[in-house]
């Protein structure tokens, strides 16, 4: 095992030393040859946005048992679980008004869980929180959000209140994690729970991310179209993508700290 993990801290270390635009290359040919990879095994790319969302539910699982097991909320953010409930009730309504599937099965059932998780922390647990370390600002989240939804949003016949929630939620989902991150940040030790709670959440992140660019990659960019029209379509394959890059710098170091038989999380500065 010892002369496995030598190799890798020192790829790690490698890569740390680099400046910032090599590790931004380093980044990018990772991410494409992972992508390649999954070109090439996976037949049904619906299959990996079944599998972010599978993701998404055990890291929530391991949220739940962290609750429950350690009776603490501690490193948690309850902001970034208030913006999770928030997208999902509002996908769940586009759902149930524009389109309904197994999709919408799994985000009540998502949602129900996060519900539980915010319940916890503000009434059960709330002498554990961390108020103090979650202190990003909500507004500086959704405001934006919304006013680009108002702007941006799908050019379909449904409803325009339906098409901007719709915008809205994608926008918001991407963005949700911020909160947890900066929480991260303030406290610069991440246990173990948390740690693979939100690496879960960019595993899926990069699953879901996967699946579009796989798509339109596909089928020519005639997925885009099939979207809609205008900047619309772009936006949702760029959602995705920021999605992914927003938590790939905390899953480097969360891979680097497993290699390296750390059971907790040290984060240095300026990793989000």
């Amino acid at each position: 095992m010892k002369g496995t993990k030598r190799p890798i801290q020192a790829v790690a270390t490698w890569v740390r030393r680099q400046p910032p635009k090599i590790k931004a290359f380093l980044a990018v040919v990772s991410g494409m040859t992972a992508l390649v990879f999954l070109r090439m095994v996976v037949n049904d790319h619906e299959n990996l946005f079944v599998a972010a969302e599978a993701v998404h539910a055990i890291g929530i699982s391991v949220l739940i048992y962290k609750l429950m097991k350690e009776k603490t909320c501690a490193g948690l953010s309850l902001k970034s679980q208030e913006l999770t409930a928030l997208f999902l009730a509002v996908r769940l309504y586009c759902s149930f008004v524009m389109e309904y599937d197994i999709h919408t099965l799994l985000d009540s059932a998502t949602l129900l869980t996060t519900l539980w998780v915010i319940y916890t922390i503000r009434f059960k647990l709330r002498s554990s929180y961390m108020e103090d370390k979650d202190n990003f600002a909500l507004y500086l989240l959704v405001v934006p959000c919304l006013v680009l939804s108002l702007i941006i949003h799908p050019a379909t016949a449904h409803h325009i209140v339906n098409r901007i929630c719709w915008a809205f939620c994608v926008y918001l989902e991407a963005v949700s994690v911020l909160p947890q991150l900066r929480v991260m940040q303030n406290t610069k030790i991440v246990e173990p729970f948390t740690a693979h709670y939100v690496f879960a959440l960019g595993v899926a992140r990069f699953l879901s991310c996967a699946h579009w660019v796989l798509q339109v990659l596909d089928t020519r960019g005639r997925l885009l179209t099939a979207l809609g029209y205008g900047l619309w379509p772009s936006m949702v394959l760029l959602s995705e993508i920021v999605q992914t890059f927003i938590l790939a710098d905390f899953c480097y170091y969360y891979i680097k700290s497993v290699f390296g038989g750390h059971l907790v999380l040290r984060l240095p500065s300026g990793v989000v």
